[in-house]
């Protein structure tokens, strides 16, 4: 499964990505709004996990 996290608080990412990891997954991880669009649009992903409040885009508008 392709998973994405969107998040640009460093502690919570990381406690995501770790957990994801852990699940056998490989996860790829933007830290801005605007980083994740370009990744989501670059690449097919089956999840996203997006944080609501992020700098240069927030989520919903990621979305």
């Amino acid at each position: 499964m392709k998973i994405l996290v969107i998040e640009d608080d460093q502690e919570a990412a990381d406690y995501l990505l770790k957990a994801f990891r852990e699940a056998g997954h490989n996860p790829d991880h933007a830290a801005d709004g605007l980083s994740g669009l370009h990744m989501a649009q670059s690449s097919s992903y089956d999840v996203l996990i997006v944080d609501r409040m992020l700098p240069k885009l927030d989520g919903l508008t990621a979305l």
